[in-house]
């Protein structure tokens, strides 16, 4: 990849991007829930910084965050995400962008988005597919939460 195929990437940054010092030749993407998870000093700083730089923040539509939910509980990890995991995914389908992130979860919904990863300072997650199983009497299947079948806790297991 030459220089200015490197300048054309668009990267949508999650919040664990802020918190680290890593540089990105393209164009920068945000969304207003990751602003507004930057509490500290520190990684303020750094958004305004990008932000002077040319980071743009971008709401993503409401349709792309149904269907990156859709997707998530495709790939079994709609339990995990938050609602800034998704605005992130959600702006990276939007435009088509890499989303970068360190977050095993959102990593694995962007493959399943067919979304290209960068991971941070983690290895890359592979994709994969969860499920929930009762700790109790083992059933499968069900939804975040108590069991329906035995009312014990549920857990997440990936699917082999």
């Amino acid at each position: 990849m030459d220089n200015q195929d490197r300048l054309s990437l668009l990267y949508v940054l999650d919040t664990s991007f802020f918190f680290c010092v890593m540089s990105l030749s393209g164009s920068l993407y945000t969304t207003h829930e990751v602003c507004g998870e930057l509490k500290d000093l520190r990684s303020k700083a750094r958004l305004e910084t990008l932000l002077a730089e040319g980071l743009l923040i971008h709401d993503p539509l409401r349709a792309s965050c149904d269907h990156v939910r859709h997707t998530a509980v495709t790939s079994g990890d709609h339990t995990v995400l938050s609602r800034t995991d998704i605005s992130v995914l959600a702006c990276a389908w939007d435009l088509h962008a890499i989303v970068v992130s360190d977050d095993f979860a959102v990593q694995n919904t962007a493959r399943h988005l067919g979304l290209r990863v960068q991971p941070i300072m983690q290895r890359a997650a592979r994709k994969q597919r969860w499920h929930m199983v009762c700790t109790g009497c083992g059933a499968e299947g069900m939804e975040e939460g108590d069991c329906p079948v035995c009312g014990s806790p549920c857990y997440r297991r990936r699917i082999k």
